[in-house]
């Protein structure tokens, strides 16, 4: 029987993105945050959920490593547009009223329409207003750019959706897109888990179910395949009143199986907790690789909160930071 795997060990934690200190020559952005991962062309990539400066919505946008060089937090480069190097470049286009993009989950799978292996963004669309309700619609790359789906992939079905499905996080395996995702809203406190799949990530959705009760307060669940087995990190988040309770922050779990039943992956580990750290609080939207050209490291990158002197009812940012950890040595 094989060993089970060990939590991943914290052994760094650097800011990627603050809008307190800027993006670089991309003068454009509010700020930068829900970070979604992968390697393809020969380098990293990033996508990002983001905001112009004097825009209303929340779109997407990416960024890159150089090619060739290894996973890790510094280095990004915003793509910006081909005839302005000063205005980061929107994934799929401008939304046009058709609402805002939010938290994006990159995943590549098989679409049996199409008899190929397709690449997508899901993300939750807004209704064009940032709190929702929301949908969950996707990108698909078509071998040269991120092209808009006209219709969601999958909205809200059941009565403890309360009309509102988001914080997507898929991967594919086993001939199946498998998603996890949250159901509810924050302003009225109440977050649960659903999980969902499909054959072709489009149409066909299972019965949707409950993954994890409303009292865990579990915003997203992302899934990786690790040395031994697919692991999770995972956040729970506190939006009502008063300071965050101790299980705030992310937790790590695993499996032999991406489980779509919370009994079905192994006890979690909390790896990280809500205190305020100045330039971030709070963390969820954990976007988690390993890197086997930096020994095996993980790499969680995560979202954060930070107080700042703007005026108005919200006097906050979003910030992004990244964990690197070592994991099970294989």
């Amino acid at each position: 029987m094989n060993r089970r795997p060990e939590p991943p060990v914290v052994l760094k934690k650097t800011k990627v993105f603050d809008p307190a200190d800027g993006f670089g020559p991309v003068k454009d952005l509010v700020e930068l945050s829900d970070a979604t991962l992968c390697r393809r062309e020969g380098r990293w990539w990033i996508f990002l959920a983001g905001q112009r400066q004097g825009a209303d919505e929340i779109t997407l946008f990416s960024g890159s490593l150089p090619e060739g060089a290894p996973l890790g937090p510094t280095g990004w480069r915003i793509t910006t547009m081909p005839a302005d190097p000063s205005r980061a470049e929107p994934l799929g286009g401008a939304p046009n009223g058709a609402g805002g993009r939010h938290c994006p989950s990159y995943v590549k799978g098989w679409d049996p329409v199409r008899k190929a292996e397709v690449e997508r963004i899901y993300y939750a669309r807004d209704p064009g207003q940032p709190w929702g309700p929301y949908a969950i619609a996707f990108l698909e790359w078509d071998g040269s750019r991120w092209v808009d789906q006209p219709e969601p992939a999958f909205v809200a079905t059941q009565p403890w959706e309360k009309g509102s499905v988001y914080e997507p996080n898929l991967i594919y395996f086993n001939g199946k897109w498998r998603m996890w995702y949250v159901a509810g809203s924050n302003q009225s406190d109440f977050l649960i888990h659903g999980y969902s799949e499909s054959e072709d990530g489009r149409t066909n959705w299972s019965f949707p179910r409950v993954f994890a009760p409303e009292r865990l307060k579990m915003f997203d669940f992302r899934v990786f395949l690790g040395r031994k087995g697919y692991e999770t990190v995972f956040s729970r988040v506190w939006v009502g009143g008063g300071p965050p309770p101790p299980e705030t922050g992310l937790w790590w779990s695993h499996a032999d199986e991406p489980a779509g039943d919370l009994t079905g992956w192994s006890e979690p580990v909390r790896i990280m907790g809500a205190a305020d750290c100045g330039w971030h609080s709070g963390p969820w939207k954990p976007s988690v690789h390993v890197d086997d050209s930096a020994g095996g490291e993980i790499f969680v990158f995560f979202d954060g909160i930070c107080r700042t002197s703007a005026p108005g009812p919200f006097p906050f940012a979003f910030t992004l930071g990244c964990l690197e950890c070592r994991g099970d040595p294989g």
